[in-house]
């Protein structure tokens, strides 16, 4: 680190006591907001053409925009087991894979919270999906729960039933007088089924479509994408409805709100992979007039940061083990671009999704995200990183790609032969080491790890990522994979076949059944 890093980092460090007795002095709510399945430039605000999200867009106008913030890992549970714990993946033991379990004694943000004195609850997709009860713990992970009230009429197929808002305002009217809320507003959307065709009945036009690079450009997949705008905005209109009653309470501006995602946007080489599509994530933070609003920080910043900043802002030590650090200082400053130098990279990592290769074996992955570069490893260069043709417990080949239109138009035969390079991209084996230029190839197309211009860099990066995995105790950095054998606890469909801890007659009878709705 040069002499100016230093001293900036310094002052950071020094200011960030002061920042969190500033916090102390009054207790805020706090409410956090998570999309299931959006991708960060899919909002208006970030220049999205076809897509209109005012709620987010004044969350990110009133309050503070990140340009660089990143899910821990690209999959719903081990993501919300990041936020919740503040830790990695490999830090969680069965929480970190989809439809695993909870750790009793993996400490949680939430229970924190609720011992200061919170009223802890949530409405809508919390943690999961898995089995929280499985190990011992007593609690639903996110708090109370707040599901009772369902929206009448019955909205659009594809759309959660449950009446987020109403829900939240029954979890207000039961807090105890005085006491500061914590509450997750868990959104479903825009996480698949969607209603196929719904984006260009609602006027939106398959030219608009801001096509990845990396998929095939078919009439198909473009209006996959219009679908999934749409339920962007379906989920855009909720958080403005949780705005509208925190203003008429009166408790907006005493209100921290984070609106991020889980991870990137259910569509092949984006949601289960570790490049920008599947790990780069939408955040806006607003506090009121506590914080200086209309700011974009490009600083690196990941979701185990979560954990930490919401027991910061609330007075609260947090527990020994987190490997997030704390935003508040970030918040705080007046300053925008990058204000704390030290957060030079995030670490991103994937182990198991579906079971879609046999013996339960995952597509292991953890990468190193800089401001410019992006560096993958991958353990299992020899597997297929979709799953190819073993049929996973979605009852479908490619199993870790989400089914819906994009997946069936991808492998159709006509695609591969007239889109090849994408379709390769999207499914075809991948070699031990990926380095990519963001800046320069923004839908990391091109990997660099081969050539010799660029090997000193990728030996900085490889250095740096196995530095910080023997550091935190990652138990790849010694050839070992628990993580195979953890149980796939799903209890629905045809992938509660391969459901260990069912009895057997139970997994017979789900090898028979459909596949379930997804989760």
């Amino acid at each position: 680190m040069n002499r100016r890093r230093l001293i900036q980092s310094l002052g950071v460090a020094a200011a960030s006591a002061a920042c969190s007795r500033k916090a102390q002095s009054g207790r805020p709510n706090i409410l956090f907001i998570l999309a299931d399945d959006q991708s960060w430039l899919h909002t208006s605000g970030n220049g999205t053409k076809g897509l209109s999200t005012p709620a987010l867009d004044r969350i990110a106008r009133e309050g503070v925009r990140f340009t660089n913030s990143f899910t821990a890992s690209p999959s719903c549970t081990p993501s919300r087991t990041a936020i919740l714990s503040g830790r990695h993946v490999w830090q969680t033991g069965e929480a970190g894979q989809l439809y695993g379990a909870m750790p009793k004694d993996l400490p949680l943000y939430t229970q924190v919270l609720k011992k200061g004195g919170y009223w802890v609850g949530f409405t809508g997709k919390g943690w999961g999906p898995g089995d929280w009860r499985a190990l011992g713990l007593d609690r639903n992970p996110c708090g109370r729960q707040f599901n009772q009230i369902n929206r009448s009429p019955t909205p659009p197929p594809g759309r959660d039933q449950r009446d987020y808002a109403a829900n939240f305002e029954a979890f207000l009217k039961e807090r105890p007088n005085g006491d500061p809320f914590c509450f997750w507003f868990g959104s479903t959307e825009p996480h698949r089924v969607y209603d196929p065709g719904c984006g260009v009945r609602a006027g939106k036009k398959i030219e608009d479509v801001e096509l990845p690079p990396f998929l095939p450009d078919t009439p198909e997949i473009r209006s996959d994408i219009l679908d999934y705008y749409t339920e962007i905005e379906w989920f855009d209109a909720q958080v403005a409805r949780f705005l509208k009653i925190l203003e008429e309470k009166g408790e907006l501006d005493n209100t921290l709100i984070v609106v991020t995602s889980d991870n990137g946007m259910p569509f092949p080489r984006a949601k289960a992979n570790l490049y920008d599509w599947g790990t780069h994530m939408p955040l806006a933070i607003r506090w009121g007039g506590k914080i200086k609003g209309g700011r974009t920080v490009d600083d690196m910043v990941s979701h185990v940061d979560f954990a930490p900043t919401f027991l910061d802002v609330a007075g609260l030590q947090a527990p020994a083990g987190m490997a997030g650090k704390s935003l508040v200082p970030l918040l705080f400053s007046s300053r925008e671009g990058t204000i704390d130098a030290s957060r030079e990279h995030v670490v991103t990592a994937m182990e198991r999704h579906v079971v879609a290769r046999p013996n339960y074996a995952g597509y292991p992955m953890r990468a190193l995200r800089n401001r410019q570069y992006l560096y993958i490893r991958n353990f299992a260069p020899d597997e297929w990183p979709t799953g190819g043709d073993f049929l996973s417990s979605n009852k479908t080949t490619h199993g870790d790609i989400d089914g819906g239109p994009s997946k069936d138009s991808l492998l159709l035969p006509a695609t591969r032969v007239k889109f090849r390079r994408e379709v390769d991209l999207c499914t075809a084996r991948r070699p031990a080491e990926e380095l990519y230029d963001v800046a320069a190839d923004p839908g990391q197309l091109n990997n660099l790890a081969g050539g010799a211009i660029h090997a000193a860099l990728k030996l900085d990066m490889s250095r740096r990522l196995e530095e910080y995995l023997r550091a935190t105790g990652d138990p790849r950095m010694n050839g070992q994979d628990p993580w195979r054998g953890y149980p796939y606890r799903q209890t629905n469909g045809y992938g509660a076949s391969f459901n260990v801890t069912l009895p057997e007659d139970v997994r017979a009878k789900a090898s028979g059944a459909a596949t379930h709705k997804p989760e």
